[in-house]
């Protein structure tokens, strides 16, 4: 099972490939996405995450590994 942020990321990416990065941004916007407390949910979201798994993403996305 995935936690919150993998599933984040991977429903993006899917977005993405599928309506490109434009359409994809406004899919998002049209299903409210980006309403709330961006700084809170961010905490709750990043809370536990390690710098280690942060960089071993952040690598992953930039394809370095």
């Amino acid at each position: 099972m995935m936690n919150a942020l993998e599933l984040r990321e991977k429903g993006y990416q899917i977005l993405v490939s599928h309506l490109g990065q434009s359409d994809a941004i406004r899919f998002l916007q049209q299903m409210g996405c980006g309403q709330g407390d961006y700084t809170q949910e961010r905490r709750e979201v990043l809370e536990s995450v390690t710098r280690e798994e942060f960089l071993d993403e952040l690598r992953k996305v930039r394809n370095l590994e």
